[in-house]
């Protein structure tokens, strides 16, 4: 596989732009989320919208539920970090439902955020203003209807799934699994054991979504 080029962040498909204008149009506090298998480009895209609308707009990304590592290695999982059940679930849908509550004039609530670097979440590392009208969420779990993931789309106001061709997808998450240390073939083991079937019961939620946008 080769690496492919990431689109730029100034490149935002106008649906996009169209359907945040029209989030942002109904008044209030909205969440969109944006839900992909590995490797679709959700966080790209997601900063895509921040660098267009980054004074109205905060990001909070699901995966700062990951479990911690040593919480993952005494319940037998590490070695498939980033299945759902390696997710503090209930603790992101707690979140999603303090966010929507927040009012102008409400203090900061702050969310945890997932450091690639370190393999861990931050805790308190994203504070979500009030006066923020659009909180966008990204993650891989938001449409499962299993509990307590099928609490998100209850809480979100829209939700886009990314269609990206499968290759891409795969060059893309191949390439991140390197830059972060892994070799190829353990890249390549750790996809095939892991993100892939992961992503195929991603792919399975997608009719559950209100909008699809092309993400190439």
């Amino acid at each position: 596989m080769t690496t492919p080029e990431l689109p730029e962040l100034s490149v935002l498909p106008e649906l996009c732009r169209q359907r945040v204008r029209h989030l942002l149009a109904s008044g209030g506090r909205k969440i969109l989320a944006l839900v992909a298998p590995p490797g679709a480009g959700k966080s790209t895209l997601a900063q895509t919208l921040l660098s267009h609308f980054g004074g109205v707009l905060q990001v909070v990304p699901m995966d700062g539920f990951h479990l911690a590592n040593s919480e993952l290695l005494r319940l037998g999982r590490r070695g498939r970090k980033g299945a759902p059940d390696t997710f503090d679930a209930a603790g992101y849908v707690n979140l999603l439902a303090r966010l929507k509550a927040q009012q102008p004039g409400d203090a900061a609530v702050y969310a945890p955020e997932f450091r690639r670097d370190l393999e861990e979440a931050v805790a308190g590392a994203i504070a979500v203003h009030a006066q923020t009208p659009l909180i966008v969420t990204e993650g891989n779990y938001l449409l499962l209807e299993d509990a307590p993931w099928a609490q998100v789309r209850t809480l979100v106001d829209e939700c886009w799934y990314l269609d990206v061709p499968p290759a891409l997808r795969q060059a893309r998450l191949l390439a991140r699994h390197r830059q972060f240390g892994r070799t190829h073939e353990a890249a390549l083991a750790w996809m095939e054991q892991t993100d892939e079937p992961n992503a195929a019961r991603i792919a399975q939620t997608r009719q559950r979504a209100d909008r699809f946008v092309p993400w190439i």
